[in-house]
């Protein structure tokens, strides 16, 4: 475990976090932080959000194969398989 490091709370009410542990955790500009307040204590958790553009190009291009496999889909067959896609990324 490393050495406690000392901050101070700004007039604003920021805080810096260490470099080194900003490095260690990969903490960059606009990271999004859950922020826990327990008796005199306060936890930071680097929330990592998923990557919504990225997952939406993988929805298109499984449903642009299968248009081009078998032509193309009706409004409930593009919902199916959205839906199978969401139960495919929560098994992991």
């Amino acid at each position: 475990m490393a050495e406690p490091e000392i901050t101070t709370v700004s007039q604003k009410g920021q805080v810096v976090i260490p470099q080194a542990l900003r490095e260690k955790l990969g903490l960059r500009p606009k990271t999004k932080l859950l922020v826990y307040g327990v008796e005199d204590a306060i936890i930071l958790k680097k929330l990592t959000l998923p990557d919504v553009k990225k997952e939406l190009e993988d929805l298109y291009s499984k449903i642009d194969e299968r248009i081009a496999q078998y032509g193309e889909l009706t409004e409930k067959e593009i919902a199916e398989e959205i839906h199978r896609y969401r139960r495919e990324k929560r098994k992991g």
